[in-house]
């Protein structure tokens, strides 16, 4: 394959200005291009270099965060304070599996490598695992991936297992039952504890837990402690995510919101090191320590240039793409997923979206875009 991954270009565009297309494929030939002749390229080749999700800042998008549905069971303080509210104004049913499928297949073929179940709670659909086995088997998507509250991953984990899923993000917002239950309004992380055993001794090979860092109620250094017991012997990342405002919780957010310094002073002051990856491993810092099997991470969008690594795109329960969590735009893209001859046309609309995506979220100066609260893109 011919690595144009420096240019967005639709072939089509490129075929109908001859002038256009002969000067492109001089340039082609110059990064190494057959020469024979210019006009004979493999356009099958070419038009799937040609189409990489990539905006005009230069950032890539192998990975896609689906919501697939929209439904909460949990009350957590930050999200969904007064449990799911069905919204009136907008009584569109979710994205079904054939649908999931279409899209699946379409982002396969721009690049992405990575599909990301959230909500929600995915696995309140029930047809959750079939949605798992149409994106494994059809699609090309490498890596599916889910992020669940596990409420009922006790029941579920040996399902998980043999589903084919190639990871799970846990919400475990303290290991503290009582805290535990104060922020997500259940008593249950003893059910999702247990789940979390089963993963291991399926020897389930991809288990992180995720934590929304609330100052005063698990910020301190005995939480960062029985973490860092937790993970000791267990081969499982632990991540701190800073709290961000949204639409609906400016007050939740003034009053518990922490910069996650306080964390990665703790990380620096007990051996764990910055762990590095390649360019498109999106903006979580990780920190590995030759003591513990598991390790520790942080997502802080609060950061200076927190949205340069940014490698993912989000795409609602109810079939809207949105280029950032917190965007002030997003466009309908459900139309195009209704049948196998669409194919084309919704890889048309998803690259052209690129040129809208913003360099920041600017969450720094209070923009919160259209995301009333995280369930709704799946966070």
């Amino acid at each position: 394959m011919y690595d144009l991954s420096s240019d967005i270009v639709n072939i089509q565009d490129i075929k109908n200005k001859d002038l256009e297309f002969k000067q492109k494929v001089a340039d082609l030939n110059a990064k190494g291009l057959p020469s024979d002749d210019l006009l004979r390229v493999n356009t099958g080749d070419l038009t799937k270099a040609m189409n990489i999700l990539k905006d005009t800042f230069g950032r890539r998008f192998p990975y896609i965060r689906l919501s697939i549905s929209d439904v909460c069971n949990f009350k957590c303080g930050y999200c969904l304070p007064d449990g799911y509210k069905i919204n009136k104004s907008d009584n569109r049913k979710f994205i079904d599996k054939e649908e999931i499928g279409r899209l699946a297949k379409a982002l396969s073929e721009l690049g992405v490598s990575k599909i990301r179940l959230t909500g929600g709670e995915p696995t309140i659909r029930k047809d959750f695992f079939d949605i798992v086995g149409i994106i494994k088997k059809n699609s090309g998507i490498k890596k599916t991936v889910i992020t669940t509250n596990g409420y009922k991953l006790d029941q579920i984990a040996h399902k998980i297992k043999i589903s084919g899923l190639d990871g799970i993000n846990i919400s475990i917002d303290s290991l503290n039952s009582k805290i535990f239950k104060k922020i997500t309004g259940h008593d249950r992380l003893g059910e999702i504890l247990k789940g979390i055993e089963k993963l291991l001794k399926f020897n389930f090979k991809n288990i992180k837990i995720n934590a929304v860092l609330l100052k005063g109620i698990n910020d301190s250094e005995e939480d960062f402690k029985a973490w860092a017991k937790f993970i000791k012997n267990n081969k499982i990342s632990f991540r701190y995510i800073e709290l961000m405002q949204t639409g609906d919780n400016l007050d939740y957010f003034k009053k518990y919101h922490i910069s996650a310094d306080k964390f990665i002073n703790y990380l620096n002051n007990n051996n764990w090191v910055i762990q590095t990856f390649g360019k498109d491993s999106g903006p979580s810092k990780n920190y590995i320590n030759p003591e513990f099997k598991g390790k520790f991470g942080v997502i802080a969008p609060y950061s200076k240039d927190f949205c340069k690594s940014c490698n993912r795109l989000r795409i609602t329960a109810k079939g809207d793409l949105r280029l950032c969590l917190f965007g002030n735009t997003g466009i309908n893209i459900r139309h195009l997923m209704q049948r196998d001859d669409q194919l084309n046309e919704l890889k048309e609309l998803i690259l052209s979206q690129l040129n809208y995506k913003k360099e920041s979220h600017y969450l720094e100066i209070g923009e919160t875009g259209l995301t009333k609260n995280l369930s709704t893109t799946g966070g």
